[in-house]
Formats: structure tokens, C-alpha cells, sequence
């Protein structure tokens, strides 16, 4: 009787965090299914990738896999276009200098934008080696991309909860992306 009652309040707890853990993984959420803006049968859905003419050609075709790893797993319902420069930083409306940013509308019937900064490349890869360099550069697309699910779903959290988990969002998607791929995780260097 007694390790029946054990047993039913493990599986209780357990259940518990497996559905914690589906309500918080904004990636595959679809609370943004209740908005009709968003639903709109002529909207543009989908991740495009736009790098300019300068990039690196190693920049470019790290961001080229790595997007087509996130379109094969995940859905963009209002179209997400990430605009790859070659400057070291960019300005925010803030006037913030940022590797990453991510424009926010108002409302879901404008289309949000990222831009990502990569014209450190070089200087990352004296530093720090290639692997570790291309990882630096394609994790700000993964925390503004969080940033993304997080205004889709209509997340409610303070600004720096926002950063806290875009930024672990980005985190586990790049170890789960080198994992697929084969690759040392960030913590290594090849």
C-alpha cells in the first residue's frame, strides 16, 4: 500500500514535468494557432535566409545548413526573413551595438526580420579555431529565433527572462544540431 501510494505520486510528478516541459518549449508551440492574423490562408510562412554578396563563403554555407536543419524540424507561421551582414555589430533601435537583432512588430500583421553580424569571423577563428568561431556566429541566430517563437506565442516574460531563454534555447539547439550532425559539441574543438 504504502510503495502503491510511492509509485502514484512519482508518476504524478513525473507527468507534471513532462507537461512543464511541453508547455515551455516555445519552439514547437502553437498557441500562436489561436490568432487569426496569424492563420491567414494568404500569409507568408517560412525561414529565408539572405546573406549579403560579401559574406565569407565559410559563414554563408554554415548558415545555409544550419537553416535548412531548422526548416526540417521546425514551423515559422509568419515568414521570418535573417539577413546575414558583414559588419562586426549592428545597431539597434536603441541604439545598442549587438551581434544579433530582432525586430519586433507591434502586431502579427507586419513581418518581423533578424539581421546577424558575422564580420568578426576572422578574428574568431584566430582566437578561438574554426569550429569554435563558426558556432559563435550561428548561435545569435538561434537566440534571436527564440525571440521569434516567443512574440508568436504571445510569451510572457520580463525582458530579461526574454534573454535568459533565448539564450538557453539557443544553447540547446546548437548542441542538438552538432549532435546530428557529428560534430564536437561547444565545449570541444576540432
Amino acid at each position: 500500500e504504502n510503495k502503491s501510494d510511492h509509485r502514484i505520486i512519482i508518476k504524478t510528478v513525473i507527468e507534471r514535468k513532462l507537461l512543464r516541459a511541453v508547455k515551455t518549449d516555445i519552439w514547437n508551440s502553437r498557441e500562436w494557432m489561436e490568432n487569426r492574423y496569424i492563420c491567414s490562408s494568404d500569409r507568408r510562412t517560412g525561414l529565408r535566409l539572405r546573406c549579403e554578396k560579401k559574406i565569407n563563403p565559410e559563414v554563408k554555407d554554415s548558415f545555409v545548413k544550419l537553416v535548412k536543419w531548422i526548416r526540417d524540424r521546425f514551423f515559422f507561421p509568419i515568414r521570418i526573413p535573417v539577413y546575414v551582414k558583414c559588419s562586426e555589430r549592428i545597431r539597434a533601435r536603441d541604439g545598442d551595438l549587438c551581434v544579433g537583432i530582432f525586430f519586433r512588430p507591434d502586431n502579427f500583421i507586419t513581418e518581423p526580420y533578424i539581421s546577424i553580424a558575422t564580420g568578426d569571423f576572422e578574428k574568431l577563428v584566430s582566437e578561438r579555431g574554426i569550429s569554435q568561431a563558426k558556432i559563435a556566429i550561428l548561435l545569435p541566430l538561434l537566440h534571436e529565433l527564440t525571440h521569434y517563437f516567443q512574440w508568436i506565442n504571445s510569451v510572457a516574460l520580463t525582458p530579461v527572462g526574454e534573454e535568459r531563454q533565448a539564450t538557453r534555447y539557443a544553447q540547446s539547439l546548437m548542441e542538438e544540431y552538432l549532435d546530428d550532425l557529428g560534430l564536437p559539441d561547444s565545449s570541444d574543438e576540432s
